[in-house]
């Protein structure tokens, strides 16, 4: 059965696009659309977007439409993408709210910015008759739409049928902003709505309020969708999410094949698969002179492509790798741009280790899939992590990923064991200093026996995270959904 959806999100790759969720988003809209389904999604017009690439055009029926969230009154335009595969992505352009040198900003109206999203939506979906099944809702930007749903909407007969789904990609973003802000939230509309220990409290805060209301929340992992309704990772929303237990689901995030596959990576000017490796030497070799690297016989290389933030375990490094760096024989590559001081202490090492570690500040694609293809390891020691993508890029370019056993790393690397050949990276439980170096060390140690490293790459490669078998879990939780 073909489905009608209207998916509402902050970004979507490839018109604008901070992280996760973009890569998320515009990956959904390609494979439910494959699927044969419905989709019409809604995002902001961001000035960043390049009108001529994607040359947007008005959308008829849509333009100078006007909405007042408190005291303030805004207009909007809708304009989409003459590109075939993006015709179903509808941008708000409002100029008052989205013309910012940034996709998202400290201002004092970014709530504002994304209730007028989460508005527009549904008026968007009115004005062009479209009656979805299912309202698929990402992360705080847009989670008040499921009570919008239940409230504003509730008697609009075009959403009657239609179900109410959050994703949350990551619990650590909750938007909270001041309750000052109520006449703008829900107009006309019972502040009893909203949970009152928090109003108490002089706040309100936008996931709390779509995951109370939400007929189904999904998050991006199943161990994930675990680990929220615990005191350790819930972030406050534990107590809530254990009540909604059973309407939680977790899916593991997929991978876009068609962009990240060593055999036709289009950065790559050789391609390889698991009986080539020799290409991946060579790569190697490449990237380690590009970079004023050594290319030591029997000498690992490790790479690192991430946001630097606390998140993703960088305050572990500071005592681990100085010592690793000390006592093993391996060059480190790293990508990204962040927190000051882990930006300094990649600066440090790379002054302190010349030859063996090249820190890029910033972000580059074309050099994050160099790095993908040429490393031999891939260092994610997460504090935790809904879901993650670079663990499963690089299982599928043989760089065999280390992590942390946390999040969607647990749900999609598994400890080799050399014994019974099984597996495909390695994997570690606590959380300090000392575990991110026995990882390390073990890792490098497997690379110094060939056998058992052919076999560890040959695990990896051989893993399957397609957005095919994703996206399969969407549908079905989306029918369940609606059989209910």
């Amino acid at each position: 059965m073909a489905l009608r959806i209207c998916f509402v999100t902050a970004e979507m790759a490839p018109l604008a696009k901070t992280g996760g969720l973009a890569d998320v988003s515009g990956a959904l809209l390609k494979y439910l659309h494959a699927a044969g389904h419905d989709v019409r999604l809604f995002m902001p017009a961001y000035t960043s977007i390049d009108r001529k690439r994607f040359e947007l055009y008005p959308v008829e029926g849509l333009q100078n439409q006007r909405l007042r969230l408190g005291m303030q009154r805004y207009e909007y335009s809708v304009s989409s993408p003459r590109l075939p595969e993006l015709q179903s992505v509808y941008l708000i352009d409002c100029p008052a709210l989205y013309a910012r040198p940034t996709l998202y900003t400290r201002d004092a109206d970014e709530h504002l910015r994304f209730l007028l999203l989460t508005h527009a939506a549904f008026l968007c979906c009115r004005r062009l008759r479209f009656a979805p099944q299912i309202l698929q809702f990402n992360d705080w930007h847009t989670a008040m739409g499921p009570l919008f749903k239940r409230t504003i909407y509730s008697q609009d007969s075009l959403f009657a049928a239609a179900r109410s789904v959050l994703t949350v990609h990551n619990i650590g973003y909750q938007g909270i902003v001041s309750a000052t802000a109520l006449p703008e939230l829900l107009p006309a509309l019972d502040a009893r709505w909203l949970d009152q220990t928090e109003l108490a409290a002089g706040r309100i805060n936008f996931l709390r309020t779509g995951i109370a209301y939400a007929d189904l929340i999904i998050t991006v992992s199943p161990t994930y969708a675990r680990e929220i309704q615990s005191a350790q990772y819930g972030m406050g929303l534990e107590a809530l999410l254990r009540t909604r237990s059973a309407d939680v689901v977790g899916i593991l995030n997929g991978v876009d094949y068609d962009e990240w596959d060593p055999r036709h990576d289009r950065y790559l000017p050789r391609h390889f698969d698991p009986s080539s490796l020799a290409v991946k030497a060579s790569l190697k070799a490449q990237l380690l002179q590009r970079l004023g690297l050594e290319d030591a016989v029997g000498s690992a290389l490790i790479g690192i492509v991430s946001r630097l933030a606390t998140q993703k375990g960088f305050d572990l490094l500071f005592e681990a790798l100085p010592q690793l760096l000390q006592s093993r024989a391996f060059d480190l590559v790293v990508l990204g741009t962040g927190e000051a001081r882990y930006e300094e202490l990649f600066t440090l090492l790379q002054q302190r280790y010349p030859g063996r570690v090249h820190f890029h500040r910033g972000y580059s694609d074309e050099l994050a899939h160099w790095i993908e293809a040429a490393s031999d390891l891939f260092l994610m020691p997460s504090r935790y992590e809904p879901c993650g993508l670079n663990q499963m890029y690089s299982l599928r370019y043989g760089t065999v990923p280390i992590v942390r056993r946390t999040g969607g790393l647990a749900d999609s690397v598994q400890q080799f064991d050399a014994a019974t050949g099984q597996g495909t990276g390695v994997v570690f439980n606590d959380y300090d200093a000392g575990a991110v170096m026995w990882a390390v060390g073990a890792a490098l140690d497997l690379y110094a026996r060939p056998a058992l490293w052919q076999r560890l790459v040959q695990n990896a490669m051989a893993a399957d995270f397609s957005w095919q078998r994703s996206v399969e879990h969407y549908i079905g939780a989306y029918e369940r959904l609606l059989a209910q």
